[in-house]
């Protein structure tokens, strides 16, 4: 017999048919047993369960009736019997019992897809509300409710991890201020292509949370929160696969499993078995449970430690200051490290020490040897079993497998590449010849070739064989192509002697894979084979030479371009090249690459590039101060470089002495006819008008700087003109203008990937919505901001996001928040004389006090604010300071002082023509509304005429 109660109370017989228990007393009773089963239920409690505060007369002899009716019912009267304790149920089988079982059983699987068959085997079970109607029984129902809804968040999780669809609409509908549910629903949205709709449904759930229950969201449903409204580039680059995986199905499981227990997993094998296409299967199923990326990282051009740490950077997009530790700490991202045979000490020392702070990071690792760490997990990549090779021989020569197939496959070990790179030849050879050139080309092998590994000695022999079919021009192609690090462009392959029609023809060999561009790339087995030849062949410093001169050539070239109209192609030119100008030093390459890579973030490869060779003395001061290290104040050099260096410092120190910078620079360009570094210099010279109260001039300037960048086409330059317009639209409550400059900025940075870019103009919208008082917007735009700020390791950046996150939780009251927030920033505007800024957060923090009631300390950090903003000359940032004293001094009962303090902010603003928009008055509004309590003082504010 089965009773089931997840649902209206039911009884199955042995052979499935349901058996109607009809009267309502006798059905109560027979749920309040099954709730207690299998223990015996005391008289006494089922009579106050049944009938409640009106029990019949004679209860117990009314309960023995229904009892046997019970018994009649279920037509086996062993079911219900009579113990010392009470009535019991003999319930051989019970929905709710086999349910908790299932979910035991389900929580104690290690494997996900275990887990997953034992969630809907429990969840299945359901068929409604438990004993809905019997008051008897809420305890029990809330709990097993309880627990299915906890198995649903489980079930999604599990799901959510193994890539399937998940659906928690209605569930999130039922059950509203379930955390973890929403969080499911949000994440299983946004993994659908849904994240308008999860941030919806996350904004619908904030609102309804404060207004009901008065709290905000807990800490890691924001988090998620976060994550999404960052809209960060995509979480993998693994490529997409060109053909078939064949014979690989177990090896991916298995891989998959090891990756599940263990965060260091190395496949090892020999070159040409196919570790890294393996790899790249097992890894594309890890994207679920690495949320922060899955990422492939060629090590095939690392030569260094730097090499490898700059490679890792490169891919994860991040700028090559920032220590990868950092980077890494707190994120779940799995990296596949491809090649790392060449640098295997350098990638077990980077390995060991990621692991040991990032505890959320996982390494997929392909070489030939172990990384030799604790806790390393070793896959042997063995050869093809022979069905499997011969299938894919098969396949990719488009033949039938038969008996002369599968003695290829046993020549050639079964190897993959062999297999791929035999196959090419059936065209033209032949099945029957191809085997026995196979053998020729076996029994000639030399004594140093049989000295390696035998899995290496065959791959080698395999090329070798190779190598002999092709032509002297074929050879010769092969062997240069060996000089480029990460593949090369047709004009670059021309430039070291390799013509299209060999490229043709080492590409339909599958010697020379063709990717998007088009670009030419070696397999690394094929390019490791091709620089022993180069070397043999006596002409490698010949095009070693050649390789330098084209590299410094290609990037004098593209200078001028990434200046210009065709700036974002340009932009992904150089991306390609980054590993082959890594292995060029020249000054004239260093000089060239300089703003490029400023652009891209790679400042410490373009510090170093220019100090090792030699370059211009002004660029490296310039990178050397967006590093945040010590510049050579007295550098000069060629005019764009001397530009920079005054660019990257303009909002610190003396002003005015950078003012007198930036003429210098403004008239050599005139001179010599530069209109690219005139613009630019007009650009920085708007920002250093605004900063010193020249709005008219600044104005100018920015007007000028936009129109001849626009009419360059350079997207950089217009984004950095258009701030300071942007900022003047800001000044005079244009919030209108405002936004659309931002945005329009926004979306220039966005398209070339400027991520620093982007991050100080998330923060200027965010800025423009605090002053028209979104404040929720504000402070998601400064939180997006930190966000990539904090990634690129853009100091500047992040100080001005982290203020406005300040300024927005003062204005929502958060005082503690603001301060905190606020504070942290002094030491370091201090170090970098950042008197402007200084003052600003002076005046806030005062502002933070005066809103306490601390009329002390609001007077004390407002003089002090009031002393730094005078050291800046700009009247705007004086008045600001005394708008803020006005206010300490109104909260400490001095009225006429407070009166006279905003009548002369008033008047200073009023003299660079910029008058308090109404997105700043609340401050000045507050300070009003006290002196209102003075009606003396404030009528003596009005008689006083402004700057008196």
């Amino acid at each position: 017999m089965r009773f089931g109660v997840l649902g209206p109370l039911a009884v199955w017989a042995d052979d499935g048919r349901p058996l109607a228990v009809a009267e309502t007393k006798v059905r109560a009773l027979l749920a309040d047993l099954l709730i207690h089963a299998p223990r015996p239920v005391p008289a006494e409690i089922l009579i106050e369960d049944l009938w409640g505060d009106d029990p019949p007369r004679n209860a117990a002899a009314v309960l023995q009736a229904r009892v046997s009716q019970l018994r009649g019912a279920l037509g086996d009267r062993g079911l219900v019997v009579r113990r010392a304790g009470g009535y019991q149920v003999a319930a051989g089988w019970l929905d709710a019992a086999e349910f908790e079982r299932l979910a035991a059983a389900a929580r104690a699987a290690s494997e996900l897809t275990a887990r997953a068959d034992l969630l809907d085997e429990a969840l299945g079970l359901w068929r409604g509300p438990v004993l809905e109607g019997l008051d008897f029984a809420v305890p029990y129902a809330t709990r097993l409710e309880e627990l299915r809804l906890t198995l649903i968040e489980e079930q999604a999780e599990v799901r959510l991890a193994l890539g399937r669809a998940v659906e928690l609409g209605a569930m999130v509908e039922a059950h509203p201020f379930r955390e973890r549910l929403l969080a499911l629903h949000l994440r299983a949205l946004d993994r659908a292509g849904r994240r308008h709709e999860a941030l919806t449904a996350f904004d619908g759930f904030r609102v309804r949370l404060a207004g009901e229950l008065g709290v905000d969201p807990g800490p890691e449903l924001q988090e998620l929160h976060l994550a999404m409204i960052r809209q960060e580039p995509a979480r993998t680059n693994l490529p997409a696969p060109l053909t078939r995986l064949v014979g690989r199905d177990a090896a991916v499981e298995r891989v998959g499993k090891l990756l599940g227990r263990a965060r260091l997993v190395t496949l090892v094998g020999p070159g040409g078995v196919g570790k890294t296409r393996l790899a790249l299967a097992s890894a594309t199923g890890q994207s679920p449970s690495s949320p922060d990326g899955v990422w492939l990282v060629e090590l095939a051009a690392a030569r260094t430690a730097a090499d490898l740490t700059r490679s890792i950077s490169a891919t994860l997009g991040i700028r090559d200051d920032i220590p990868l530790t950092d980077a890494l700490r707190d994120k779940r991202t799995l990296l596949l490290l491809d090649n790392c045979e060449q640098v295997i000490d350098d990638v077990a020392e980077l390995a060991r020490t990621l692991l040991a702070a990032a505890p959320g990071l996982r390494i997929l690792a392909t070489s030939r040897q172990l990384l030799g760490l604790p806790g390393e997990a070793r896959f042997e990549v063995e050869p093809l079993s022979e069905p499997a090779a011969a299938e894919l021989f098969a396949e990719r020569a488009a033949v039938e497998p038969g008996g002369i197939v599968a003695e290829i496959c046993r020549r050639l070990d079964c190897l993959p590449l062999a297999l791929e790179l035999a196959a090419t030849r059936v065209r033209a050879l032949g099945l029957e010849e191809l085997a026995r050139r196979l053998d020729d080309r076996f029994a000639t092998l030399s004594p140093e070739i049989r000295g390696l590994p035998a899995r290496q000695r065959t791959l080698r022999a395999v090329i070798d064989w190779s190598w002999e079919l092709l032509s002297k021009a074929e050879r010769a192609a092969l062997r240069r192509l060996s000089v480029f690090a990460g593949g090369c462009t047709l004009e670059a392959a021309d430039a070291v002697g390799v013509g299209a029609e060999e490229l043709a023809r080492l590409a339909d060999r599958s010697l020379v894979a063709v990717g998007p561009g088009p670009r030419y790339l070696l397999l690394e087995s094929i390019r490791a084979y091709a620089r022993e030849k180069l070397a043999d062949s006596g002409e490698e410093p010949r095009i070693r030479e050649l390789h330098h001169a084209y590299f410094v050539g290609l990037a004098v070239r593209a200078e001028p371009e990434v200046r210009g109209a065709r700036q974002r192609e340009w932009l992904a030119r150089l991306d390609a090249e980054t590993a082959d100008f890594g292995l060029v030093r020249d000054a004239r390459l260093a000089d060239a690459l300089a703003w490029y890579r400023h652009l891209r973030g790679r400042l410490v490869e373009a510090r170093d590039a220019l100090a090792e060779s030699g370059g211009d003395r002004a660029w490296l001061a310039g990178m050397s101060t967006a590093l945040g290290e010590p510049p050579d104040t007295l550098a000069t050099g060629g005019v764009r470089a001397s530009w920079f260096a005054v660019h990257v410092r303009w909002a610190y120190g003396d002003f005015a002495a950078n003012l007198r910078r930036i003429e210098q620079v403004l008239e050599r360009a005139r001179e010599e006819g530069d209109a690219w570094t005139r613009a630019a210099a007009l650009a920085t010279r708007s920002h250093l008008a605004m900063a010193l109260g020249d709005l008219a001039a600044s104005r100018a300037d920015g007007e000028h700087a936009l129109a001849a960048f626009t009419e360059l086409g350079d997207r950089w330059g217009q984004l950095e003109a258009a701030d300071s317009l942007a900022m003047l639209a800001e000044i005079g409550g244009d919030y209108d203008q405002a936004t659309r400059l931002r945005e329009e900025g926004l979306e220039h940075a966005e398209e070339l990937g400027l991520w620093p870019a982007v991050a100080f103009r998330l923060a200027a919208l965010g800025r423009v919505a605090l002053l028209t008082g979104d404040l929720d917007r504000a402070r998601t735009l400064h939180e997006r901001a930190v966000h990539l700020a904090t990634r690129q390791s853009y100091r500047s950046a992040l100080e001005f996001s982290e203020v406005g996150l300040g300024m927005v939780a003062r204005r929502q009251g958060r005082l503690d928040e603001a301060e905190t927030r606020l504070r942290r920033w002094l030491s370091w505007l201090d170090d970098v004389k950042g008197l402007a800024g200084t003052a600003f957060l002076l005046a806030e923090l005062g502002f933070v006090a005066e809103q306490r009631g601390d009329a002390v300390t609001a007077t004390r950090l407002q003089l002090q604010g009031l002393a730094a903003a005078e050291a800046t000359a700009d009247p705007r940032a004086v008045a600001l300071a005394k708008e803020g004293l006005a206010g300490a001094r109104s909260l400490a009962g001095e009225p006429e002082e407070a009166t006279r303090l905003l009548a002369e902010a008033e008047a200073l603003r009023a003299s660079v023509g910029a008058p308090l928009p109404p997105g700043e008055r609340g401050d000045v509004n507050r300070t009003l509304a006290r002196l209102a309590d003075h009606p003396s003082a404030e009528d003596d504010r009005r008689r006083k005429p402004a700057g008196a």
